[in-house]
Protein backbone atom coordinates (compact mmCIF):
# COMPACT_ATOMS: atom_id res chain seq x y z
CA UNK A 1 0.00 0.00 0.00
CA UNK A 2 3.11 2.55 0.69
CA UNK A 3 4.61 1.69 -2.59
CA UNK A 4 1.53 2.34 -4.35
CA UNK A 5 0.79 5.78 -2.12
CA UNK A 6 4.36 6.62 -2.99
CA UNK A 7 3.95 5.81 -7.25
CA UNK A 8 1.40 8.22 -6.91
CA UNK A 9 3.03 10.69 -5.07
CA UNK A 10 6.26 10.46 -7.80
CA UNK A 11 3.70 10.50 -10.33
CA UNK A 12 1.75 13.89 -9.52
CA UNK A 13 5.16 15.31 -8.48
CA UNK A 14 6.68 14.46 -12.33
CA UNK A 15 3.32 15.57 -13.65
CA UNK A 16 3.33 18.69 -11.52
CA UNK A 17 6.90 19.49 -13.02
CA UNK A 18 5.88 18.59 -16.68
CA UNK A 19 3.07 21.37 -16.76
CA UNK A 20 5.30 23.58 -15.01
CA UNK A 21 7.79 23.16 -17.26
CA UNK A 22 5.61 23.41 -20.65
CA UNK A 23 3.67 26.49 -19.30
CA UNK A 24 6.93 28.50 -18.36
CA UNK A 25 9.05 27.28 -21.65
CA UNK A 26 7.14 26.06 -24.59
CA UNK A 27 7.06 29.14 -26.38
CA UNK A 28 7.29 33.25 -27.10
CA UNK A 29 9.58 33.08 -24.59
CA UNK A 30 13.05 35.34 -24.40
CA UNK A 31 16.49 35.42 -22.92
CA UNK A 32 17.78 38.36 -21.16
CA UNK A 33 21.35 38.37 -20.39
CA UNK A 34 22.38 40.94 -17.37
CA UNK A 35 25.70 41.15 -15.69
CA UNK A 36 26.39 39.73 -12.17
CA UNK A 37 28.07 41.82 -9.27
CA UNK A 38 31.49 39.50 -10.54
CA UNK A 39 30.89 40.64 -14.27
CA UNK A 40 29.89 36.94 -15.29
CA UNK A 41 26.68 36.38 -17.49
CA UNK A 42 23.51 35.45 -15.92
CA UNK A 43 21.02 34.27 -18.64
CA UNK A 44 17.58 34.43 -17.70
CA UNK A 45 14.16 33.07 -19.61
CA UNK A 46 11.76 35.47 -19.12
CA UNK A 47 7.82 36.51 -20.38
CA UNK A 48 7.96 39.56 -22.25
CA UNK A 49 5.16 42.16 -23.77
CA UNK A 50 5.60 44.48 -26.09
CA UNK A 51 3.16 47.55 -26.18
CA UNK A 52 3.23 50.67 -28.80
CA UNK A 53 6.94 49.01 -29.68
CA UNK A 54 8.04 49.33 -26.05
CA UNK A 55 9.19 45.92 -24.63
CA UNK A 56 8.03 45.20 -20.92
CA UNK A 57 9.29 42.67 -18.28
CA UNK A 58 8.24 41.36 -14.87
CA UNK A 59 10.36 40.34 -12.07
CA UNK A 60 8.72 37.58 -10.65
CA UNK A 61 9.83 39.48 -7.05
CA UNK A 62 12.35 41.80 -6.47
CA UNK A 63 14.89 39.22 -5.21
CA UNK A 64 15.01 37.54 -9.05
CA UNK A 65 18.67 37.27 -9.92
CA UNK A 66 17.91 39.39 -13.19
CA UNK A 67 16.41 42.21 -11.30
CA UNK A 68 19.11 42.40 -8.99
CA UNK A 69 21.88 42.30 -11.65
CA UNK A 70 19.97 45.57 -13.59
CA UNK A 71 19.46 47.56 -10.23
CA UNK A 72 23.25 47.55 -10.30
CA UNK A 73 24.03 47.45 -14.05
CA UNK A 74 20.93 48.42 -16.26
CA UNK A 75 22.26 47.25 -19.69
CA UNK A 76 21.29 44.22 -20.74
CA UNK A 77 20.86 42.06 -23.42
CA UNK A 78 17.09 40.62 -24.72
CA UNK A 79 16.89 38.02 -27.64
CA UNK A 80 13.07 36.38 -28.79
CA UNK A 81 12.34 35.19 -32.21
CA UNK A 82 11.32 38.30 -33.03
CA UNK A 83 13.55 40.96 -31.57
CA UNK A 84 17.19 41.46 -30.06
CA UNK A 85 19.50 43.54 -29.00
CA UNK A 86 20.83 45.82 -26.22
CA UNK A 87 19.21 47.74 -23.97
CA UNK A 88 18.72 49.46 -20.87
CA UNK A 89 15.96 48.41 -18.34
CA UNK A 90 13.74 50.52 -16.48
CA UNK A 91 12.81 48.80 -13.53
CA UNK A 92 8.99 50.38 -11.79
CA UNK A 93 9.00 48.87 -8.73
CA UNK A 94 6.10 51.79 -7.44
CA UNK A 95 4.39 52.17 -10.09
CA UNK A 96 1.34 49.93 -9.34
CA UNK A 97 -0.85 50.89 -12.71
CA UNK A 98 1.96 49.95 -15.15
CA UNK A 99 2.35 46.74 -13.16
CA UNK A 100 -1.08 46.23 -13.25
CA UNK A 101 -1.81 46.70 -16.78
CA UNK A 102 1.61 44.13 -17.59
CA UNK A 103 0.00 41.24 -15.51
CA UNK A 104 -3.06 42.16 -17.58
CA UNK A 105 -1.00 41.66 -20.80
CA UNK A 106 0.94 38.89 -19.84
CA UNK A 107 -2.08 37.17 -18.83
CA UNK A 108 -3.62 38.29 -22.31
CA UNK A 109 -0.85 36.72 -23.81
CA UNK A 110 0.04 33.48 -22.20
CA UNK A 111 -3.37 32.22 -21.25
CA UNK A 112 -3.68 29.33 -19.55
CA UNK A 113 0.09 29.76 -18.67
CA UNK A 114 0.23 32.34 -16.65
CA UNK A 115 -3.25 31.00 -15.06
CA UNK A 116 -1.19 27.92 -14.14
CA UNK A 117 1.84 29.94 -12.54
CA UNK A 118 0.25 31.96 -10.60
CA UNK A 119 -1.55 28.62 -8.65
CA UNK A 120 1.92 28.61 -7.48
CA UNK A 121 3.72 32.31 -7.58
CA UNK A 122 2.79 35.43 -5.68
CA UNK A 123 2.52 37.80 -8.52
CA UNK A 124 1.91 40.45 -6.05
CA UNK A 125 5.27 41.34 -5.39
CA UNK A 126 6.02 40.92 -9.12
CA UNK A 127 7.58 44.42 -10.78
CA UNK A 128 7.44 45.86 -14.08
CA UNK A 129 10.49 46.54 -16.31
CA UNK A 130 10.46 48.43 -19.59
CA UNK A 131 13.25 48.32 -21.51
CA UNK A 132 14.95 50.80 -23.68
CA UNK A 133 17.05 50.13 -26.74
CA UNK A 134 20.47 51.25 -26.41
CA UNK A 135 22.05 53.68 -28.74
CA UNK A 136 19.49 52.54 -31.62
CA UNK A 137 19.47 48.48 -31.48
CA UNK A 138 16.53 45.98 -30.30
CA UNK A 139 15.22 46.07 -33.60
Amino acid sequence: MLKIALAGLLGAVLVFAAITFVALESSDVAIVETLRADNSTRATHVWFVEEDGVLWLEAGTPENGWYVDVLREPRLGFRSEERGGDFVAHPLPDDRARHARLREQLHAKYGWRDAWVSVYVDQSRSLAVRLEPLDGSGS
